[in-house]
């Protein structure tokens, strides 16, 4: 059995170890604590740069995207061609076996346009069968058709419109079939008057 005075050195002795032991282990602590917060002020350093870059891109695009509203006016026809037309398409020469000489197409065509370009929607009993694509200078109309990837039966169509007076037009449509065979149409389009 240990006496009185030593066991209270003992007891002391043990404490004052503790005491240490704590101490040390709350300064580990401490150091542990500041390195995590200076990481973290660090990152939200980086973040707030990141978050600076962002926005000043943001301000680039509305920038330029505010200049293009102001410049890129929707695109359309003359209005001597825009508007409704009936089209008579006629064949007058084939390699195609799927287009006889003298065959007879009648059809509404619809000269429009909006910011993506100018365009001709062609319309058989009200429903819409194709969609040209058009330019036009100041002697002529050019349309153009081209089946997707997609499709197992490749046709391209490009229509010349070189003959155009009040209320008519009249050129010539040459269309390819799988690169082998050409058709050419003779086209006359004469203004609709139920617009």
């Amino acid at each position: 059995m240990i006496n009185h005075p030593l066991k209270y050195i003992f007891i002391c002795c043990g404490m004052v170890m503790l005491f240490t032991i704590t101490a040390c282990r709350d300064k580990e602590r401490e150091q542990q604590l500041a390195l995590r917060e200076q990481q973290l002020l660090e990152r939200e350093k980086q973040f707030a740069l990141k978050e600076a870059d962002y926005q000043s891109l943001l301000a680039m695009r509305d920038s330029i995207l505010s200049v293009q509203k102001d410049t890129v006016a929707p695109i359309a026809w003359p209005d001597h061609i825009s508007g409704s037309w009936n089209s008579k398409t006629v064949c007058t020469q084939s390699s195609c076996s799927e287009y006889v000489v003298g065959d007879q197409r009648n059809d509404t065509w619809e000269f429009t346009g909006d910011s993506t370009g100018i365009y001709t929607r062609v319309i058989k009993n009200k429903k819409l069968v194709r969609i040209l694509k058009g330019s036009f200078d100041s002697t002529s109309v050019r349309l153009s058709f081209q089946t997707d990837s997609t499709t197992g039966r490749a046709v391209e169509t490009n229509i010349i419109l070189d003959q155009i007076e009040p209320g008519s037009m009249k050129g010539v449509q040459t269309t390819v079939v799988n690169q082998n065979c050409t058709a050419k149409f003779s086209v006359t389009l004469t203004r609709s008057t139920h617009e």
